[in-house]
């Protein structure tokens, strides 16, 4: 069972603010699985999710007591507008899955998934002290992708022709960033000042800082 002391009850970002779910968005839920754009973007089955699978998604992964899910608000107005998520998570090996839903079609575009996901990889990396976390994307969502390589996240692989969508096959596309990743996305290259030795990981011939954080129990 997932400790839920893993997830605190809000994280604050500029914008947004990211919040345990509460029963009462399921019928935001059944809205948003029920529109052809959205579920375009997030089934792997083509067609709108039917409402009893939206219900047993919501429970068992939203609000269920395995479930590592945060309601995405607006922080001006506490719209909500979307939901992101952890899944498989393995303390072992320091990895988790990562999913995100705008759900909202107005709120598209305008950097709030962005704003989502990056306040999810640093509670990953800097809370949780994971050491990776990646997720799968269809190659035709084309702004998700932009704002995944926005937020850190680089391409490793693709599953080819994997997904027939709009009369045509199409690739899944496998994402991820490690800690090392983001460190170097969070504060740039650092560059050792007059007798400061770089004890940075080397790949090649860059030296890549490596930001360790303890892993929680």
């Amino acid at each position: 069972m997932i400790h839920r002391g893993w997830f605190p009850d809000s994280i604050t970002g500029e914008r947004i603010v990211l919040r345990r779910h509460v029963p009462e968005n399921l019928l935001a839920f059944r809205r948003w699985y029920a529109d052809p754009e959205v579920a375009r973007l997030t089934r792997y089955q083509e067609g709108i999710m039917p409402v009893a699978e939206i219900d047993r998604f919501f429970q068992a992964r939203v609000v269920g007591p395995d479930s590592m899910a945060l309601a995405i608000h607006l922080r001006d107005s506490d719209r909500l507008i979307g939901t992101c998520a952890f899944s498989q998570l393995d303390g072992d090996n320091g990895s988790a899955l990562y999913h995100i839903t705008i759900g909202e079609k107005d709120a598209w575009g305008l950097g709030y998934g962005t704003e989502a996901t990056t306040l999810m990889i640093e509670h990953a990396f800097e809370r949780l002290g994971l050491h990776r976390v990646s997720l799968s994307v269809f190659a035709f969502n084309e702004r998700a992708i932009r704002a995944y390589r926005k937020a850190g996240f680089v391409v490793e692989g693709r599953a080819r022709q994997s997904i027939w969508r709009d009369g045509r096959y199409w690739d899944e596309l496998q994402m991820s960033m490690l800690d090392t990743d983001w460190a170097v996305h969070e504060r740039g290259p650092q560059t050792p000042g007059p007798g400061v030795v770089d004890v940075g990981r080397s790949s090649g011939s860059e030296t890549i800082p490596v930001a360790r954080i303890e892993r929680t129990s």
